[in-house]
C-alpha cells in the first residue's frame, strides 16, 4: 500500500470522511503550534468546532476513556512535548461512522515510534463527532513514552 499525505488526499473526499480528514489536518497543525510560547487549551477551538463537546468521549490506546475537557487537557500536555504526523492509508464511511487508517509517526520523550492506526469516528445527526475510538498496531513502547499518560486512568 502506497502511503499518501493527508493534505494530498483530503480534497478527494466529502461529507463525514472530509470532516475526519480535516480533524487530522487540524491535529497536525495544533500539535506543531503547541511548541510555541503561549499555547493553551483554548487553541483547540478549531478542533472543538467539529465535535459535540457535551457528549464527546474518546477511548484511547490503553482503553482509557476521556470526555472532551479531559481530552483537551491531555492533548495540550502531550502536544507541547511531542511530535506527530500521519500518512493516509484508507478511509471508509458508513452512516454516522468513519474509519480512518493511518501510519502515525511520533516522538515522545526522545522515543520515536511508527504505528498503524485505525480511528473510529462516530457522529451525531448534526454531523458532530461524539465518539473517537483508537486502535493501534505497534511494537512494545519504551517506558519513557508512557510518561505522558501519568495521571490518566487506564484501567479500562
Amino acid at each position: 500500500m502506497v502511503l499518501q499525505e493527508i493534505a494530498d488526499v483530503a480534497g478527494n473526499y466529502t461529507g463525514l470522511s472530509r470532516k475526519v480528514l480535516d480533524y487530522s489536518l487540524l491535529m497536525k497543525q495544533l500539535v506543531d503550534a503547541a511548541k510555541k510560547p503561549g499555547f493553551t487549551e483554548a487553541a483547540w477551538a478549531p478542533l472543538a468546532a467539529l465535535v459535540d463537546t457535551e457528549t464527546f468521549e474518546r477511548t484511547g490506546n490503553f482503553k482509557e476513556v476521556m470526555r472532551w475537557p479531559d481530552y483537551i487537557g491531555f492533548l495540550t500536555g502531550w502536544a507541547k512535548t511531542s511530535g506527530w504526523e500521519g500518512s493516509f492509508k484508507r478511509i471508509t464511511e458508513a452512516p454516522n461512522l468513519v474509519l480512518l487508517e493511518l501510519e502515525e509517526r511520533s516522538e515522545v520523550a526522545g522515543h520515536h515510534s511508527v504505528v498503524n492506526s485505525v480511528s473510529v469516528y462516530e457522529f451525531n445527526d448534526a454531523g458532530k463527532i461524539t465518539h473517537l475510538g483508537i486502535y493501534l498496531q505497534m511494537e512494545l513502547p519504551d517506558p519513557a513514552m508512557l510518561q505522558s499518560y501519568e495521571g490518566v486512568n487506564i484501567s479500562g
